[in-house]
């Protein structure tokens, strides 16, 4: 493994508010090539909090981030050329084709428009979703906008790819796929950072794992490490075990018991 960091952030604190409520509590992490990183932790734990700093979305934090060695507050611009993100909820511009789309990315990326239409195109044919190349966004189902993201933030090769739940709405063949292209990129030393509440994929395709939790990491580890640090079979006892939560079982008992009242 490469032994400088692609990721690396010191002491990262943020606060929302009036009331300067802290969100992010010093958080300290250090992510490197060819990594896929499992990022998990409750609603409000500051998940999302870290992946908009990290792209640079929020910059009132306080802290040091820096991204492929550069502090990314002195660097705002160059680094994101090298990064791709799907996120939980996009607006996506649906009034345009996906011809369009992908076209204004590329060409934001610093890519070629040939090279985006060729890419574009081969892309989509592997999704089975080459016959809506030119289709307007607008009519596409849930599944087929969730390809286009995918495709969106990985057609300029990117060194580091973000995903926020990415399985969103794909069918089963698409996401076996999607799984064997994250793992390749692994391989060519490409860092991925991945966030999901599900666990067992995070569990089965995570190098390590990072859980949050009010704000800290609470847990950093292989699933391995974590599973014989905490004694628990699965990444769900894991997730429950370290966040404090065990009363699933007590609020499913008393949600059957009002479906029974008469």
């Amino acid at each position: 493994m490469d032994k400088n960091p692609v990721i690396e952030i010191n002491d990262l604190r943020m606060s929302y508010g009036k009331d300067g409520k802290d969100i992010l509590k010093g958080i300290n992490i250090k992510v490197y090539p060819g990594e896929i990183i499992g990022y998990i932790g409750p609603n409000g734990a500051g998940k999302s909090t870290t992946v908009k700093i990290l792209l640079g979305i929020l910059n009132e934090f306080r802290g040091e981030v820096k991204i492929f060695g550069k502090n990314i507050l002195e660097d705002n611009v160059q680094y994101k050329r090298k990064i791709g993100y799907v996120p939980e909820t996009a607006e996506i511009y649906d009034n345009l084709t996906a011809h369009e789309y992908l076209g204004f990315l590329g060409e934001i990326y610093g890519m070629d428009i040939e090279e985006i239409d060729d890419k574009a195109k081969k892309m989509m044919t592997l999704f089975n979703i080459e016959g809506s190349y030119n289709s307007r966004i607008s009519s596409y189902s849930k599944g087929m906008k969730q390809k286009l993201l995918i495709i969106a933030s990985l057609i300029h090769n990117p060194d580091i790819l973000f995903l926020d739940e990415p399985l969103s709405g794909l069918d089963a063949n698409s996401v076996m796929i999607l799984k064997e292209i994250l793992s390749q990129l692994a391989d060519q030393g490409k860092t991925i950072f991945y966030s999901s509440h599900i666990m067992e994929v995070v569990e089965k395709i995570s190098d390590r794992i990072l859980l949050l939790n009010d704000g800290q990491v609470v847990a950093d580890g292989s699933f391995e490490e974590l599973k014989e640090m905490s004694k628990e079979g699965s990444l769900e006892g894991i997730f429950n075990q370290l966040t404090g939560f065990n009363q699933h079982k007590d609020i499913a008992n008393q949600f059957i018991n009002i479906l029974k009242e008469v």
